[in-house]
């Protein structure tokens, strides 16, 4: 398989500690914590989630890893591919608009990924809310994600 496993892997035991049955304060579901209205969202991506089934392992695994893949997609080309799926934690904790509207907000043409991370709550995302969404990808790919190698490539 050529995916990053080890990441995905951290992911899921970000998200819901590899519970199946999770269900977060806010309502999100299952092993990617997806809340309702993204699960109906992300069954239009593919096929085979068409059957929206958050609390089935399987459907819940493809599910984030689709997702990863389309927010990793459209984060800019010129990134690393370790930045790349920086931006896509970030999009996937947080919203890929309020990334957009932080780099934007850099006034840069090509902000690397360092410079729309400083510009975390200069947009439409609150600043508060910066240390969550900032920790997200640090706590998947730095602390977690070495747990995960023997599974597969990590990044």
């Amino acid at each position: 398989m050529d995916a990053p496993v080890a990441v995905f892997a951290a992911q899921v035991h970000q998200e819901s500690a590899w519970r199946a049955d999770a269900v977060s304060h806010v309502g999100a579901q299952g092993l990617a914590q997806f809340m309702p209205a993204t699960t109906k969202w992300i069954a239009g991506l593919h096929p085979d989630l068409a059957s929206q089934q958050p609390f089935n392992p399987a459907w819940s695994f493809r599910a984030l890893v689709t997702y990863d893949r389309w927010l990793y997609d459209r984060a800019p080309a010129r990134y690393s591919p370790h930045d790349r799926m920086w931006v896509a934690l970030r999009s996937y904790n947080g919203g890929l608009g309020h990334w957009q509207q932080e780099a934007a907000s850099t006034g840069l043409a090509q902000p690397s990924r360092a410079q729309v991370d400083a510009a975390c709550g200069k947009a439409r995302r609150a600043a508060v809310h910066c240390k969550e969404n900032l920790g997200y990808p640090h706590r998947i790919l730095v602390v977690i994600q070495p747990r995960y190698l023997q599974w597969g490539p990590g990044l």
